[in-house]
């Protein structure tokens, strides 16, 4: 969906937005006018890349990527964004580096930041500690500028923490606004946010936190389905509460797949573990316990097998509004008879969204680029405005 890039330049200005020295962590830490910032950034970056015309608006610098669990998409999609906006991108590998050798976060932060612009860091699988450590790496960060150890002070983006998925969440956002034609649309929109089953266990909490926490606030009437034991952690589901009530939405929690389904306009079933045994997975992580994690796992793997029916399959998508609502997930899916025996989508309605998905994900690469831009940049509707008026072609 093309966008007009002027008319988007004066509204992005006019929002007076300035997020320069901040970072972008979680999305209810943000201001409606701030998401509102880089949603249009995000939008005009991935406009005037498809024009062929060059965002390289940073012509040297570093951007540091802290990939503390496995990941594809959004690996993939930060380089993706720092090379668009022209950063080179170094991992930080901690066993290669003196971290293993007892280095504080403290010391970390600061050495791998003298000419850095931006860190982006996954931390998902420890319950009470990714968004706390995101914390403490931003607040060396301030010290490290504040005494000029640091000629700039670095951006530090959330790409999934136990808490968010940001980048995830915004990146389903920016599809739906575009799929019902405009945020203005979404009000009164029915978005079904279920668990779905999966041959494995520990799956972060933070894509379905992201999707409630998010949604709630656009007036979207969101229904989280689990089996009962599969519960998020209670203070995400407080800020869905708080979310739809300013917002005007509704936000409600069942026991039953087929309820959250009924009469949706959008579905995104996904495989999540239930909070309560992140912790305990956490401990034992902590401890070194493999022995316990083996028990742990085999227990888990156990409780999913009771609810192999919680699979999103084509009887399901007939409940959903005029039988033909928007199936998303953030992918990878674990497909029945394709990735796996049972899964939690069924081949044929995986295939029928398939390409939907792709475009869902396609997002991302520029969410992640105008968190960046708008957390560096003091003026970005200026800076973008540059980079339009200047027209240098991407690709010769």
């Amino acid at each position: 969906m093309a966008i007009d890039i002027a008319k988007s330049l004066i509204e992005l200005e006019k929002l007076g937005v300035d997020m320069q020295g901040k970072d972008f962590l979680l999305t209810w830490e943000k201001t409606d006018k701030e998401l509102k910032a880089v949603f249009l950034i995000a939008e005009l970056l991935k406009e005037l890349h498809a024009q062929n015309i060059s965002l390289d608006m940073f012509k040297t610098g570093l951007a540091v990527s802290n990939f503390r669990d496995n990941s594809t998409r959004t690996r993939f999609s930060f380089a993706s964004a720092c090379n668009l906006l022209g950063l080179a991108v170094q991992d930080l590998d901690e066993g290669k580096s003196q971290i293993a050798h007892g280095e504080t976060v403290r010391e970390t932060a600061n050495m791998i930041s003298f000419l850095t612009e931006a860190i982006g860091i996954r931390d998902d699988m420890f319950i009470g500690k990714g968004h706390t450590y995101m914390q403490e790496v931003a607040e060396a960060l301030d010290d490290g500028f504040k005494n000029g150890v640091l000629n700039q002070r670095p951006a530090v983006v959330n790409l999934q923490c136990d808490l968010d998925h940001p980048t995830q969440s915004m990146s389903d956002m920016l599809f739906i606004k575009n799929h019902f034609g405009g945020f203005e649309n979404l009000k009164g929109k029915k978005i079904a946010m279920t668990w779905a089953y999966s041959p494995s266990y520990g799956k972060p909490l933070s894509v379905p936190q992201g999707v409630i926490c998010l949604m709630t606030r656009y007036g979207m009437n969101v229904e989280l389905a689990h089996p009962e034991g599969y519960d998020l952690l209670p203070e995400t589901i407080e800020v869905a509460k708080k979310n739809a009530a300013a917002s005007g939405g509704s936000f409600k929690v069942s026991n039953s797949m087929d309820s959250a389904f009924k009469d949706a306009d959008i579905v995104y079933p996904k495989s999540w573990a239930p909070y309560k045994v992140m912790e305990r997975r956490t401990a034992l992580l902590e401890k070194n316990d493999h022995p316990g994690l083996k028990e742990l796992e085999k227990e888990c793997l156990a409780q999913n097998a009771k609810h192999t029916d919680w699979e999103c399959a084509a009887n399901n998508m007939k409940l959903t509004k005029g039988g033909e609502g928007l199936y998303l997930h953030c992918l990878p899916a674990d497909i029945t008879d394709v990735s796996c025996k049972q899964g939690e989508v069924s081949a044929k309605v995986f295939e029928k969204y398939r390409i939907g998905t792709y475009k869902e994900a396609g997002y991302k690469p520029f969410i992640i680029a105008a968190m960046m831009t708008a957390c560096t940049k003091k003026n970005p509707a200026k800076v973008i405005e540059a980079l339009y008026k200047a027209g240098q072609k991407r690709v010769l």
